[in-house]
């Protein structure tokens, strides 16, 4: 209002929370209270305190699975286990570790299952507008560099995702930090040391189509044997120019029995009798 005194409407307002003047011309600067005290509840973490001291896990993240990919004369096969585990824990017995992303494109995933799907969910959107901008196809590299260049800003941080993009002619993997690489045959996870073994000794370029698929199998077959973290059962994709043909759901137990059948090591009939 006009003719207020505004210095003495600040003064009397200073007065109901405890200054007079005098103290407030006696005071320096430094003596006045410039931290307030706000509740623990929304104040920022400490920026050199992690996430994992600050708020303590239930039970450790660590990861396990079973992917592989590889080239043959016939298309591309993809194979992965479908045990999703949380330390010692089997969150989940049948999960989809392999995603198709378009019709000529499956894509295998292992890390941190949020963040991968996550980022399975962001790659099909990015290419479905780069679809219809451009009124084609995004080309297999050009995916795994956009890919790249969209997880690589993640470098450094708790982001865990690694996917191996499985074309009808290409093969590449790429991963959180943003590295691309690109090769015949790869495999990913805690049980991929068991799968390359089957692998190496197995593969060539001129498996026809049966003998690539079983071969896929009995890979993640032996690394699902080995590997506590992978298990349960085995999706299996075929990518050709065609475009891909997912196989039927297998269960590893079932594999596991054969296998002992074959080396004479079980007795169906003896086992039903006990």
């Amino acid at each position: 209002a006009p003719g207020r005194d505004l210095a003495g409407s600040n003064s009397n307002s200073l007065a109901n929370l405890g200054w007079n003047k005098g103290e407030m011309t006696s005071k320096k600067a430094s003596d006045v209270p410039l931290e307030f005290h706000v509740p623990s509840l929304f104040k920022r973490p400490s920026s050199r305190a992690s996430h994992s001291v600050s708020v303590r896990r239930p039970f450790p993240l660590s990861h396990g699975t079973t992917t592989l990919g590889f080239i043959f004369q016939g298309g591309v096969i993809a194979a992965a286990d479908t045990r999703a585990s949380a330390g010692g824990l089997v969150a989940c017995p049948a999960v989809h570790k392999i995603t198709p992303i378009h019709s000529h494109l499956v894509v295998t995933s292992s890390g941190s299952g949020a963040d991968c799907m996550l980022w399975e969910r962001i790659l099909t959107r990015e290419i479905r507008l780069y679809q219809l901008r451009h009124k084609r196809r995004l080309s297999i590299r050009g995916t795994a560099k956009l890919l790249s260049l969209m997880l690589h800003p993640f470098k450094g941080t708790d982001v865990c995702v690694a996917l191996t993009l499985c074309g009808w002619d290409k093969l590449i993997y790429v991963c959180s930090d943003g590295a691309r690489l690109q090769g015949d045959i790869f495999s990913v996870g805690s049980g991929s040391p068991y799968a390359y073994g089957v692998l190496d000794r197995s593969l060539s370029w001129s498996l026809n189509k049966e003998e690539a698929i079983l071969l896929a199998r009995e890979a993640v077959f032996r690394a699902t044997h080995r590997d506590a973290y992978s298990g349960n059962n085995v999706d299996l994709f075929h990518v050709t120019a065609e475009g891909w043909r997912q196989r039927q759901r297998e269960d590893l137990k079932e594999e596991y029995y054969r296998d002992m059948e074959k080396r004479g090591l079980y007795n169906k009939t003896l086992f039903l009798a006990i």
